[in-house]
């Protein structure tokens, strides 16, 4: 395979070549071939198109850190291999990049299916934080527990092989790419945008799904205008590969009847598949809002006051709960002063585009070991290692202290700094 360049994906075609195209989307941490077992079915009725995330299945280590970023690079392929209207399923992030085509291009998509998906995938913490373990450890906890996130417990000790596979998948993927994917996914968040998704929409998710499971599920049928939901028996997060039968027959059975535009698109019940998926009722049938093109901005726009940019700023780099507690404790007498570090602070310095953030948690992290600011030390330096410092580096930058700020200063910045390195560094078993 040539060298796939930064703007397009690695993909791979299945099926006649004059089928119409149906698009399957991956994981995170996956490659195409967790959708191997739906392969000889589909491509009875469709062109099957399969891609790669960056960096994963030996693609070209170019990451992309928003979801609207590799949807992007999908149509770019897409466009560059003559596929215009397709048909789209996506499990997980492949469902939150398929959710983005159908919100952002909806010319494109004709129907589309979103497996163990979510309008907003946990919290932007959590992925922000799986960011850190992989750049501290590398990949290797990730991988070791996957299996827990991916299988049920049932399934992951009777298909040891199938369990291999998935750790080795998320070995061999490029830890930066990872890092990337993560960040796209605690960027992402459709909650208030659903209601625009305007093609008739499958939603499939396993009965026993942890990390995306059937309340996820509900939300985005509750959501959507035409959308139903299926939810597979004795299946966690990867559906397709623990109950492959049920959900290929789900995907057939979807695609087939909600692909034509004359077609009725209201909200009808799916048919069981062999291993009788449970179908929840369906939501209520609404037209979609008209949007109105938006009115014209004379050239001499007002300056944005710069709090929104702010309060978004703090919350990527401090994390929402640091955020929502200072937020949460102020009152009359502090509130102005939340407003005024949320303004300036954050929305006037940190979101200046002079400095990266791995250069102003440098620069931050220094100037708190000069003043002796122990305790803003401390939510800095996990601040620091969310923008991308490693714990060696954060370690030089304190050395450095040592010279210009006093051996005292860096000794008691030392402390904190470990602690809290420990503290975000250390896997969770």
């Amino acid at each position: 395979m040539s060298e796939t360049p930064k703007s397009t994906l690695q993909y791979r075609f299945d099926g006649p070549e004059d089928a119409p195209v149906l698009i399957l989307g991956p994981s995170l941490g996956t490659t195409w071939h967790m959708w191997d077992r739906q392969i000889p079915e589909l491509v009875k009725q469709w062109r099957v198109f399969r891609f790669d995330l960056p960096g994963h299945g030996g693609a070209p280590a170019y990451p992309v850190d928003s979801v609207g970023e590799l949807a992007a690079r999908l149509l770019a392929t897409l466009d560059e291999v003559g596929v215009q209207r397709f048909g789209y399923a996506g499990c997980s992030l492949g469902g939150a990049i398929g959710a983005e085509l159908a919100l952002r291009n909806p010319q494109r998509v004709a129907s589309l299916a979103l497996i163990a998906a979510s309008p907003r995938f946990g919290t932007a913490d959590e992925f922000r934080q799986r960011g850190v373990i992989v750049r501290s450890n590398g990949l290797d906890p990730i991988a070791r527990t996957s299996p827990e996130r991916w299988f049920t417990s049932g399934f992951a000790a009777a298909q040891p092989a199938i369990t291999d596979w998935a750790v080795q998948m998320v070995r061999t993927t490029d830890p930066g790419c990872y890092i990337a994917a993560c960040e796209a996914l605690a960027a992402f968040d459709i909650r208030t945008e659903l209601g625009a998704i305007g093609v008739p929409t499958l939603v499939l998710v396993g009965s026993e799904d942890q990390v995306t499971g059937p309340a996820e599920a509900r939300t985005l049928v509750a959501g959507i205008p035409d959308a139903r939901l299926a939810v597979v028996p004795g299946a966690s997060h990867l559906a397709p590969v623990e109950q492959p039968a049920a959900v290929t027959d789900l995907l057939v059975r979807h695609f087939s009847t909600a692909w034509q535009p004359a077609q009725d698109t209201g909200q009808h019940a799916i048919p069981a598949p062999p291993v009788k998926p449970v179908l929840a009722p369906p939501a209520p049938t609404g037209p979609v809002a008209e949007i109105a093109p938006a009115a014209h901005q004379p050239e001499a726009a007002v300056r944005p006051d710069p709090h929104d940019t702010g309060l978004k700023v703090r919350r990527e780099v401090l994390g929402d709960a640091h955020v929502d507690g200072a937020l949460a404790e102020a009152d009359d007498f502090s509130g102005e002063f939340q407003e005024f570090m949320t303004r300036y602070a954050w929305g006037e310095i940190w979101a200046r585009p002079g400095l990266d953030r791995r250069m102003r948690s440098s620069v931050t992290l220094t100037a708190l070991v000069a003043g002796g600011h122990l305790d803003e030390l401390a939510f800095h330096t996990r601040a620091a290692l969310r923008n991308g410092l490693t714990a060696d580096e954060i370690k030089e930058i304190l050395m450095q202290t040592a010279v210009y700020c006093g051996v005292p200063a860096a000794n008691s910045a030392f402390k904190v700094a470990q602690r809290v390195i420990r503290e975000e560094t250390t896997p969770q078993e």
